[in-house]
């Protein structure tokens, strides 16, 4: 029987300045920038997303970048780091280009016998990028990175919670996922358990609340098939006292959103219809696109928006 979930879809965070957004994703990580929208909810602000060529499910990185938006902290009940996966020859290649860039990196660490480095963004996001010859997928360069270096998608993320236990529920009865194993205190947790659909869980033994500002998740979004394989998720939520919202288009894939036990927001995203129905594959994330509802306020919606671009030969 095929399951309901098979992965992470996206990762969505707030951020700061939009320019340095996209110079720090497009420009320093290599990303593509396959599409540049709107806040559904607050159409005052940008919504960027980042991932390989035709940003498939599993590599998507989105952003809210609100200019002038203090930093927030790290704590429980949220995700705390993201999780990207690289070759396994790549990683000194990392290293040196972030320190080229002014990006403070961890020492290499090992979780789980695989190597993985951990540093920050511009506006104090967590993320890690972990070596490992268990992803076949072939990541996006502008021609900054060589492509055997590049980014290939998520590996997975970590949440930071005060206890495991419902959440591990919900994840292993609900959500097909699985317990793999845990090591120094972090639970494992994949549909498959490889880079693309791991959760991990550690437990925060000082269950201070974070401040969701710039550099924090706002969200995690998980796959599913369609429409169809979307609504059995969904009642399967709802029969067991998850309180989940409306199905939302989000135009690129349809959402419903629900809190986890430990206070984390969760999204189940459609994989169809995908970034390209709106744009040239060729041409993804040039231009600013708007759902149907928010086109007669373009002039307006436009001229509240900071403009950005893409300069990615600042970064080779």
């Amino acid at each position: 029987m095929q399951p309901l979930i098979t992965g992470i879809h996206h990762i969505t965070a707030i951020a700061g300045n939009p320019q340095s957004n996209i110079n720090f994703y497009s420009g320093i990580l290599g990303l593509r920038l396959v599409k540049k929208t709107i806040n559904f909810d607050s159409p005052d602000v940008y919504h960027f997303y980042f991932g390989d060529e035709l940003g498939r499910p599993g590599t998507v990185f989105t952003t809210f970048p609100f200019t002038g938006a203090r930093k927030g902290t790290k704590g429980s009940g949220e995700l705390t780091y993201t999780a990207f996966s690289i070759s396994i020859d790549s990683l000194n290649y990392w290293i040196e280009r972030l320190k080229k860039y002014g990006v403070s990196v961890s020492d290499v660490l090992t979780r789980f016998g695989e190597k993985l480095i951990r540093f920050e963004d511009h506006d104090g996001m967590g993320i890690e990028l972990i070596a490992n010859d268990n992803d076949s997928r072939t990541g996006w360069t502008y021609g900054q990175i060589p492509a055997e270096n590049s980014i290939r998608g998520f590996y997975g993320a970590t949440l930071n919670l005060r206890s495991k236990e419902l959440t591990e529920k919900l994840l292993t009865q609900h959500m097909d996922y699985r317990f793999i194993g845990e090591e120094n205190g972090r639970f494992r947790y994949g549909t498959e358990g490889k880079p693309g659909d791991i959760v991990d869980i550690v437990l925060d033994k000082t269950g201070n609340r974070g401040m969701q500002s710039a550099g924090t998740v706002h969200h995690i979004a998980f796959r599913t098939a369609n429409e169809a394989s979307q609504l059995k998720v969904q009642t399967i939520l709802m029969k067991n006292g998850y309180q989940v919202t409306e199905v939302k288009d989000r135009n690129y894939f349809k959402s419903i959103y629900f809190r986890e036990p430990g206070g984390v927001l969760f999204e189940v995203a459609t994989d169809e219809p995908g970034f390209a129905i709106d744009e040239d594959e060729a041409h993804l994330g040039e231009l600013i696109k708007l759902p149907d509802w928010a086109e007669p306020n373009r002039g307006r919606i436009e001229a509240n928006l900071t403009p950005v671009t893409l300069n990615t030969e600042a970064y080779a």
